[in-house]
């Protein structure tokens, strides 16, 4: 086994998914059992679903009358298409129209049916991968030159986060009714999960980091990141990762095949 250590610090079941994939890509590269890195999951936050019929109530009825529904992300796509329980055209009279912020929300809409009907929901995506974010959602949503004053905007979003995009669209006017449909629970600092980092060579480490508030938790573990190596998809989560003290922050384009294709440069050199 080579000295090398990847982190991927997403939730289980996402860090499965690219745990899998990355090993696959590594035996494709060539690498043996004896030349591949040590792959550890570290699950910083889980994805705790809500769930009550008050806030199924609520959901269902907004977007009755609802022009836009927005996903933060993945997991708001998760929580809120297990949370209702109906396909998505079903719960209104209209297709009622879907922004999303990256390629992974897309993916999660089209394992739900989304996009895929005969008479498929209008699905609003950035069309550039680099700006996949908050901003880059709302530069596309200006290209339909709406009349927001007259748009109601449904936001499926977890506890906390990022409001940018919703005070972004109050300020143009529209009325906007955001739902909480998960919240973020922090991994213990005592968890057993944390005992195979505390082993590891930090100077041989790879931290695959994909939250900002993942890496801001992380900070708290008093960790000597001064000697690791961190690679995010996004400028605000390496920036979030130079703040807490890593040595050496890289970023990648979006999606786990750039997390990969940068984790291949990380191990060659």
């Amino acid at each position: 086994m080579s000295n090398k250590t990847i982190v991927i610090t997403r939730p289980s079941g996402q860090a499965r998914q690219l745990s899998e994939a990355l090993q696959v890509s590594l035996r494709n590269s060539g690498f043996t059992l004896e030349s591949a890195p040590k792959i550890i999951s570290l699950p910083l936050l889980t994805i705790a679903p809500k769930g009550d019929d008050l806030l199924v109530g609520q959901i269902t009825t907004a977007l009755k009358t609802a022009d836009l529904a927005i996903f933060v992300s993945p997991n708001a796509i998760e929580c809120t298409m297990r949370l209702l329980e109906h396909p998505w055209k079903a719960l209104s009279n209209k297709p009622v129209p879907i922004g999303v912020m990256g390629g992974s929300s897309m993916a999660a809409l089209k394992n739900h049916g989304v996009g895929l009907e005969a008479n498929p929901a209008k699905v609003i995506l950035p069309q550039n991968n680099t700006q996949w974010d908050s901003e880059g959602l709302w530069t596309e949503l200006q290209n339909l030159h709406w009349n927001w004053p007259t748009k109601k905007v449904i936001i499926f979003k977890g506890e906390g986060g990022r409001d940018w995009l919703a005070d972004t669209l109050k300020n143009a006017g529209a009325q906007v009714e955001a739902f909480s449909v998960y919240a973020r629970v922090p991994l213990d600092l005592n968890s057993s999960a944390w005992n195979e980092i505390h082993k590891m060579e930090f100077a041989n480490s790879l931290w695959i980091l994909t939250s900002s508030e993942a890496v801001r938790y992380l900070g708290q573990a008093k960790l000597p990141l001064a000697l690791a190596t961190a690679v995010c998809p996004h400028h605000n989560i390496a920036s979030a990762a130079e703040q807490i003290g890593f040595g050496e922050v890289t970023t990648c384009e979006p999606g786990d095949e750039a997390l990969i294709g940068a984790s291949q440069v990380w191990l060659a050199n």
